[in-house]
């Protein structure tokens, strides 16, 4: 990580002591107008982790925050850096990064609503979207900016103008994740580039060695508030596996669409291939189903997810793109088509239903390939999970029917991957025509030269 703050600041953070029960935002400190934005927005009462470091954050600490997902983290963060603004109004007072484009969007939201009465502005600095249109919104010192660690380093290293020196609060979201999908690197340049006089909020499903690593290199005496210390499920959610045949999964997961239709299901697999070929294969048995993953444009997967916010669709299929952060409330059910191959992968899947405090379900699918992961994500959550009760008859049934959707699923994934390939080669064609232009003309001008 980059150079760390004096030596004090690596020993470990104080822990607060445990809160007492759930009171109002305005017993927290929260002043009277952002609790009226909290109760718009529906908040009627703190979330656990918004009782521990609301308060430590409007006393000027440095937070790290160790809650599961969904536990209301947004809020924990976006509340004192609104009051503060409010105190002392300033232009890119706040830097919020997080390691994927769909929760930076999410976050946004968020502090715009907050916000709205106070007239924060915020702006998105992500991958997939054009820069110049970036630059132009960085250009008019929006108060909150929220990025991802590689666009912003682009920024900084190449939008004249933009520097984050005045900066007075740095938040990392998803802390493990964000060093996880190596952004080490950027971490570090951003680090390097911000005053050290700033207040740091760190927030993080698991405390890995890396994300101590960065505390110590990023926060100054912090207050550590942790709401889960160990790797947990919430209650409300009724977690099942079934072991099947790897060779039938199609069927099985056709099967479980059917058993529980009525229901929303969020399905994860692990490949952007597998999620596009499972989305075709749904859709040509009739199911409303709609694919996320990185391999589409940013309009595209926010399209997706809006889609599936607003119930046109019933079923969003996703890589893990869409395991952490996301808030879709009314999630019914999540399905494990494919098995994560990190533990943890599972609490942030799982963790997509059974939000603040409703019930939900989830289904894991193992097959003989999965045995060892399957086992070790019941050591990490501490339980045994039933099976789900099936008819192996009834799946049997479905087996024909399903194989020519497959037939179908592949002949369109064909002719998506035709269609791109051709696409790339027209670009390549007019950036050659474009050089050659480019290229005669140079030579037409010298020739008039002399």
């Amino acid at each position: 990580m980059a150079a760390g703050e004096e030596d004090g600041c690596a020993a470990e953070p104080e822990q607060e002591p445990a809160a007492e029960e759930p009171r109002s935002f305005k017993d927290l400190g929260v002043t009277d107008v952002l609790c009226e934005a909290c109760d718009q927005l529906g908040w009627k009462v703190p979330t656990k982790i918004q009782i521990e470091a609301i308060p430590v954050a409007l006393q000027g600490r440095d937070v790290i925050g160790l809650a599961e997902t969904g536990s209301g983290k947004t809020g924990a963060f976006a509340l004192p850096i609104l009051q503060a603004l409010l105190e002392t109004p300033q232009r890119l007072f706040a830097l919020v990064l997080t390691p994927t484009r769909e929760l930076a969007f999410q976050i946004s939201e968020q502090f715009e609503a907050l916000g709205s009465s106070i007239g924060v502005q915020s702006t998105v600095i992500v991958g997939g979207i054009d820069t110049m249109s970036q630059s132009l919104a960085l250009a008019k010192k929006p108060h909150v900016i929220i990025a991802t660690p590689g666009r912003l380093v682009d920024h900084l290293e190449n939008t004249k103008g933009f520097n984050l020196r005045a900066l007075k609060f740095l938040v990392m979201d998803e802390a493990d994740r964000i060093l996880n999908m190596d952004f080490e690197t950027e971490v570090d340049k951003i680090l390097k580039v911000i005053p050290r006089d700033r207040k740091t909020f760190l927030f993080s499903a698991t405390m890995t060695k890396k994300v101590q690593k960065l505390q110590r290199a990023a926060l100054k005496n912090p207050v550590k508030c942790a709401v889960s210390s160990k790797y947990q499920t919430v209650e409300k959610l009724q977690q099942y596996y079934i072991f099947i045949p790897s060779k039938f999964k199609d069927s099985y997961l056709v099967y479980i669409l059917n058993e529980l239709a009525g229901n929303s299901f969020m399905i994860f697999c692990s490949t952007c291939n597998n999620t596009q070929r499972t989305a075709l294969l749904l859709r040509n048995l009739g199911f409303t189903a709609i694919p996320l993953h990185g391999q589409m444009s940013q309009n595209k997967r926010l399209g997706s997810l809006n889609k599936f916010k607003a119930k046109a669709r019933s079923i969003l299929l996703a890589t893990d793109v869409a395991s952490r952060g996301l808030d879709i409330p009314h999630v019914d059910v999540v399905i494990n088509f494919d098995i994560p191959t990190h533990s943890k992968d599972y609490i942030h899947r799982v963790g997509r239903t059974a939000r603040a405090g409703r019930s939900g379900k989830s289904i894991t699918f193992v097959t003989q390939y999965d045995v060892e992961l399957f086992q070790r994500i019941e050591h990490l959550i501490g339980k045994k999970l039933p099976a789900f009760p099936m008819q192996e008859e009834e799946v049997m049934m479905l087996t024909e029917r399903v194989a020519e959707a497959q037939r179908f699923a592949r002949m369109e994934l064909r002719e998506q991957g035709d269609k791109k390939r051709s696409r790339n080669d027209d670009d390549d064609t007019e950036e050659a025509i474009g050089v050659r232009n480019k290229v005669a003309g140079g030579k037409k001008k010298k020739r008039k030269a002399f």
